[in-house]
């Protein structure tokens, strides 16, 4: 049981003393950044998507 105290209190002192923590400027870039790119993909989805679909009718019409 020793173990597991002490690694929570030298978790807990890892989080305190020696991890960077961003500055809140840094966190809204890095947000605006993921929602950017989060946004571009699912564009990038939805028009492979759209267009593999209009291909299938395509072909589906063509065998009618």
């Amino acid at each position: 049981m020793n173990k597991i105290a002490l690694y929570f209190k030298e978790s807990y002192k890892e989080l305190l003393e020696k991890v960077t923590w961003p500055s809140w400027m840094q966190l809204q870039q890095s947000t605006v950044i993921v929602l950017v790119a989060t946004v571009i993909i699912t564009a990038m989805v939805w028009v492979m998507d759209f267009s593999s679909n209009q291909i299938l009718k395509l072909i589906y019409s063509l065998f009618k």
